[in-house]
């Protein structure tokens, strides 16, 4: 007879660890499967995020942005040191301690919570049973009362960069170059993209972006996106909109990229190639021809807004799922689940999902857009503010950007926040917490900020939605 579960997990990411622990908290007999094996040949849990995503790639953007600090702005605040020089290798060793700390920690919190950790993968069969296919190819069946996939995704491919190892990359292979390279094509100027080029730029390479999209980072109101490209263009980064990839060849070691724009068919050479298009779902050999879960016509698991599919007792949460694809998101589903397979009432807001691209400087964002809001027929009051007359941001060195609050002309209620600066993915919960909370720009305006200190800034974007800002010239007559 099968081992029974209360609840089986498929997939460790920041989804699956955290329904798994949340579950097991709740009292839950819980295990979670995970087929993601690491360098020396161990399972490690994490998913993309800490292995090849989100955290390693932090930490070269962390390590990359010290270097251009000391190069270029430590003679500006007084601090002479000699000209430093990138160590790709001791960054890299960095890189993997951060990586073995985070997957380590995963592992210790599944002992500590008696979460049953499965190694391999993991497919739904009928009947809620889940057969996991071991790394020997032995195959084990556990039968369980509630099934939540979490299986996330992976890099998408195209057809004209077919990826060839050491040349033409995924955001993976990007994480592991060996050295600076001197010219770098980045495909897509997205979050990924983006992140991933400034990597380099700082130490050293020509990174060009060739993005197919007219408009660029079309997610993010339009007047922090037209200031982060500026500032983005002035660190290097060559980005090029309305480019369309037709094609490349590989020729002594370098990648030939063919491409259109409005000028017509092109061609640029390359030391290395990043593709960086989005990510897919992943759902290969996950589900059972009679497990009766059904995917939508883009290839994600169909779920309702509390994160059902089809087969009752059966969930998914993450990337393969619709919405952003977002580590953080993942883990919210994840506890509502869990919350929910336990018994409990929950929900998730999906309207106050923060979303982060960890460039320098940062550009961090929730809700809606000006631009959505006005599409949607909701009359908007914005009000915006300049890191530039923020006092700690100039005496960090670092006034570069702005911050922006959208509300509702009638309700004051706040709608989106956008923000571009030193430490914009943390200035931002400030948005989230006030839209989860349903709070005007008022309330904000009347909120006791800390002087000084960065977050002021919101503070004064929320004050000059009324015209009162006070550390800037108003346009609006106080009332």
């Amino acid at each position: 007879m099968a081992d029974k579960f209360d609840v089986i997990v498929i997939g460790a990411g920041p989804g699956g660890y955290v329904a798994a622990i949340r579950a097991a908290q709740l009292g839950l007999k819980t295990a979670c499967v995970e087929k993601w094996v690491n360098k020396e040949g161990k399972t490690v849990h994490g998913g993309t995020c800490l292995n090849v995503g989100c955290i390693p790639s932090k930490a070269l953007l962390e390590t990359s942005h010290k270097f251009v600090e000391a190069r270029d702005h430590y003679n500006e605040i007084g601090i002479e040191v000699g000209e430093p020089t990138p160590n790709v290798a001791k960054m890299h060793e960095f890189k993997e301690q951060v990586i073995a700390k985070n997957v380590g920690g995963i592992s210790a919190l599944f002992k500590a919570n008696g979460v049953t950790a499965l190694e391999g993968s993991g497919k739904v069969l009928s009947s809620k049973q889940v057969e996991v296919t071991g790394h020997d190819g032995e195959k084990a069946t556990y039968e369980a009362d509630n099934i939540v996939i979490a299986s996330g995704s992976v890099p998408v491919e195209i057809p004209p960069t077919p990826l060839t190892e050491g040349l033409i990359v995924n955001s993976t292979g990007a994480l592991e170059f060996e050295e600076v390279p001197k010219r770098l094509g980045v495909i897509g100027a997205g979050v990924i993209g983006l992140e991933l080029g400034s990597v380099w730029n700082r130490l050293g390479s020509e990174v060009t972006m060739l993005e197919a999209m007219d408009t660029f980072l079309p997610m993010v109101d339009k007047d922090i996106a037209k200031e982060t490209q500026k500032l983005l263009k002035k660190q290097g980064l060559d980005i090029r909109l309305g480019t369309r990839v037709t094609g490349s060849e590989i020729k002594d070691n370098e990648v030939v990229v063919k491409y259109a724009d409005a000028e017509g068919e092109k061609e640029i050479t390359f030391d290395k190639l990043i593709v960086c298009v989005g990510r897919r779902p992943y759902t290969e050999a996950l589900l059972g021809e009679d497990a009766g879960v059904n995917l939508d016509e883009r290839g994600f698991i169909f779920v309702d807004d509390q994160c059902r599919t089809s087969v009752p007792g059966v969930y998914a949460i993450g990337d393969c799922v619709r919405g952003q694809m977002l580590a953080h998101k993942a883990s919210e589903e994840g506890m509502m689940v869990a919350d929910i397979i336990a018994g409990h009432k929950a929900e998730m807001n999906y309207d106050a999902i923060p979303c982060v691209i960890y460039t320098s400087p940062e550009v961090a964002w929730v809700g809606m857009t000006e631009q959505d809001a006005k599409a949607a027929g909701i009359e908007v009051k914005t009000g915006s503010f300049p890191f530039s007359a923020n006092g700690r941001a100039l005496a960090n060195n670092a006034a570069e950007g702005s911050a922006k609050v959208i509300a509702d002309a009638e309700t004051d209620r706040i709608l989106g926040m956008h923000i571009v600066s030193q430490h914009a993915g943390e200035l931002i919960a400030q948005g989230v917490i006030a839209m989860e909370f349903g709070s005007s720009a008022e309330d904000i305006a009347l909120t006791c900020y800390a002087h000084p200190s960065t977050s002021e800034a919101i503070h004064e974007a929320a004050l000059a939605v009324d015209g009162h800002a006070i550390h800037m010239a108003n346009r609006k007559k106080r009332k």
